[in-house]
């Protein structure tokens, strides 16, 4: 009974694993026919797809370098007027406000000239004065001359009475005592006539002196007083702008207190500071021996340069002159130079369009030296790594490059591009070398 037990399960297993190899012999069986009936894909060929690129032909040239800059334009010469004299405003001139431009030889103001005229009148007296004074004496001194004569006649006639008398007294007893005395006192009396119109003539040509002094502080006194009186009005000695103003009619005013600013525009002035790098390299001066021997930088050459208002860069453009270096920065290492720009080139050939006028914040192009024998790419050309990208033989080729220069979105390699290079000019990302390219555009280099 219990082997009957133990031989039933054992059959049960048994036929549980011929039904599992059973199973999986038929899946195998089924994967094999099914693979069989799948056909594989059809192979396709795959083709390298080219970088379209457009490229510029290398062309060997001379390349005028330009140097660019930044600055203000101001007006060169602006003047504080300030009274000279101390007085009240009695007229003002009417276009007398910010932004006006008053003619040239008219009055601006006024001060009150009364009193100045009173001190003229009295300095012209003062002088007249000195000056009949001064004919006076040399009048007196005249007539005195032809009383010394007389003088010095009346003396020797007095003398000889004297000696005549005492010595008729003294030898022949003839005469008085008295009378010798009396002719002693008249010859006395006739030399000390003598001696004091002499110690007058010889003071004469001081006291003329002395006067003709005070002729001269007089003539001055009155000049000094002409000249305040002159004072009084103030005249524009140019076309001037106003700048600024402080004054009204009855104001009274100090002297040195400035009261009107005025701007001169026949003549502007652009400060540009300059990489002392591009100054160094580019900037072109003057060779003048008769400056070898100061510290400071020779005068540039005069050349014309370009300016353009930064708020129309596109617009219209006027001409200046580079005149000298003014300072350099030690701080910013950068070199600022002047540029003159006189009123007829400021203006603009068409009326509808701005002059160039101070305040204007302008980028200024200045002509350099010449870059020789040079290739022109567009900056983007050139990777930072100073590298290009050649088409040859219809691949991509890095090439390194020395860049002689950067301006107005162009590189200028010296070396490393031969004539004839095909440069690609199509900006490429990390592009693998070799690749293949598609040239869509070609230019040349101009």
């Amino acid at each position: 009974m219990e082997t009957a037990k133990k031989t039933k399960p054992r059959k049960y297993v048994l036929i549980r694993i011929i039904i599992c190899l059973s199973v999986i012999l038929a899946g195998v069986f089924g994967m094999k026919m099914l693979s069989k009936l799948k056909k594989p894909p059809a192979e396709t060929q795959v083709e390298e797809r080219p970088l379209r690129v457009e490229t510029l032909t290398a062309v060997k040239k001379d390349a005028p370098v330009v140097i660019s800059g930044y600055g203000e334009m101001r007006v060169l010469n602006t003047f504080a007027i300030s009274p000279e004299i101390a007085g009240k405003i009695v007229a003002v001139h009417p276009l007398l406000e910010i932004g006006e431009t008053i003619p040239k030889g008219e009055l601006l103001f006024k001060i009150d000239s009364r009193d100045y005229a009173a001190y003229y009148k009295e300095a012209q007296a003062s002088a007249d004065r000195a000056k009949i004074a001064i004919q006076r004496l040399e009048k007196q001194y005249e007539i005195d001359k032809q009383r010394i004569k007389t003088l010095k006649r009346n003396r020797s006639l007095a003398e000889r009475e004297f000696k005549r008398l005492q010595k008729l007294l003294d030898e022949n007893q003839v005469g008085t005592r008295s009378r010798v005395d009396a002719a002693e006192q008249a010859l006395n009396s006739a030399i000390d006539r003598y001696d004091l119109m002499a110690l007058t003539l010889a003071l004469y040509p001081i006291q003329i002196s002395e006067a003709r002094t005070s002729l001269v502080a007089a003539r001055a006194q009155s000049e000094i007083a002409d000249i305040r009186l002159q004072r009084c009005e103030v005249y524009a000695s140019f076309d001037g702008r106003v700048k600024a103003v402080t004054l009204e009619a009855g104001q009274y005013v100090m002297p040195g207190q400035n009261v009107i600013t005025l701007a001169d525009d026949a003549l502007l002035e652009i400060h540009v500071p300059l990489d002392s790098r591009d100054v160094r390299q580019w900037l072109r001066f003057d060779d003048n021996p008769s400056l070898a021997k100061t510290a400071w930088f020779a005068h540039p050459e005069p050349v014309v340069c370009k300016i353009r208002w930064t708020e129309d860069r596109e617009g219209h453009s006027w001409e200046g002159q580079l005149n000298r270096v003014v300072k350099f920065d030690k701080l910013t290492r950068t070199l600022t130079v002047a540029i003159r720009v006189a009123a007829a080139d400021a203006l603009a050939d068409d009326p509808r369009k701005l002059p160039l006028v101070e305040g204007m914040f302008c980028i200024v192009e200045i002509p350099g030296r010449t870059l020789r024998n040079v290739i022109a790419v567009p900056q983007w050309a050139v990777s930072f790594k100073n590298t290009v990208y050649l088409a040859a033989d219809n691949h991509l080729k890095t090439l390194p490059v020395t860049v002689a220069h950067k301006a107005d979105d162009q590189a200028y390699i010296s070396v490393g591009l031969n004539e004839g290079d095909i440069v690609i000019t199509t900006r490429l990302t990390d592009p693998l070398e070799n690749a293949l390219v598609e040239i869509i555009a070609q230019s040349k280099d101009q």
